[in-house]
């Protein structure tokens, strides 16, 4: 039977996520050594544990220099904030200090290639920073080794679950299923994107489009995260949720009507670091 919400969530999705999509990278890649020469002593090092708190914190700030927008998932912005002067620069640093060293990825901006030549708009897609943008809140948080930085949503959704079924024991992220388990401020939910569904029980799957975003705030039936290169902006989406915060009821039906969320990264943070419920204004 075709499952035409699945169909039309997927269409509705790929109208925000337009250009979401990067260029295909080795599954699972492991970091180099010295591949993060370029990360700043205070999270190379780092100077304060990761934690819940400050990958939060991090992702708020940065949703307030993008304009604080609360966004619908096929919503479009009449302006192109990835373009505009202070902001291309900050998608420059998502992708500089979001990757590994070397990445050939790695010098692009929100307007221009690896060789500083300005793209058109119909080729953003090419560029698409979302995963660069979650790269850099775990690298700035202090994951350090930890976390799989990748231009590519997929590589990190794979080895959160090699690292649930103990084959990336390296790693501090674990692949949920969301009617099980109701994600917490600073973990992840996944979206894939496209016409082929991705199921939690398809992981690992090699390369495939998705979306993830970063909880930041929690209420009663609904849960708020951000992600990058959402409308071209840094935005945040509002999601349906269960009462007890789970994105899936018992059943394995997810709740949100525009969004197909078929995992939910927990990040292992070792700090207890404790982020407040309370709604975001």
């Amino acid at each position: 039977m075709i499952d035409w919400r699945r169909i039309g969530a997927a269409a509705v999705l790929a109208v925000a996520l337009a250009g979401c999509a990067s260029s295909p990278a080795p599954t699972g890649r492991r970091a180099l050594v010295g591949d993060d020469a370029h990360i700043p002593p205070f999270a190379r090092v780092p100077y304060q544990a990761f934690s819940r708190e400050a990958a939060v914190q991090i992702a708020l700030r940065e949703w307030r220099a993008f304009g604080s927008q609360v966004l619908q998932p096929d919503q479009e912005l009449p302006y192109d904030a990835e373009r505009s002067a202070g902001l291309w620069q900050r998608v420059g640093e998502y992708w500089w200090l979001g990757l590994p060293l070397g990445d050939p990825d790695q010098g692009y901006t929100g307007m221009h290639d690896a060789n500083g030549v300005v793209f058109p708009p119909d080729r953003d897609g090419v560029y698409a920073w979302s995963a660069a943008f979650i790269d850099y809140l775990m690298r700035m948080a202090g994951a350090g080794h930890a976390f799989p930085y990748s231009a590519n949503h997929s590589d990190y959704i794979n080895a959160a679950k090699e690292h649930a079924l103990g084959r990336r024991p390296d790693l501090l992220i674990n692949a949920e299923r969301p009617e099980v388990y109701a994600p917490q401020p600073g973990d992840l939910i996944c979206t894939w994107r496209g016409s082929r569904p991705i199921r939690y029980d398809d992981l690992p799957t090699g390369h495939f489009p998705a979306h993830c975003q970063i909880v930041v705030a929690l209420r009663p039936g609904e849960i708020d995260s951000i992600g990058g290169n959402v409308s071209n902006t840094v935005g945040m989406w509002r999601t349906p949720a269960t009462a007890d915060g789970r994105l899936a009821g018992p059943d394995g039906r997810i709740l949100d009507p525009l969004v197909p969320w078929f995992v939910v990264i927990r990040v292992l943070y070792p700090s207890n670091g404790i982020v407040p419920t309370a709604p975001v204004s």
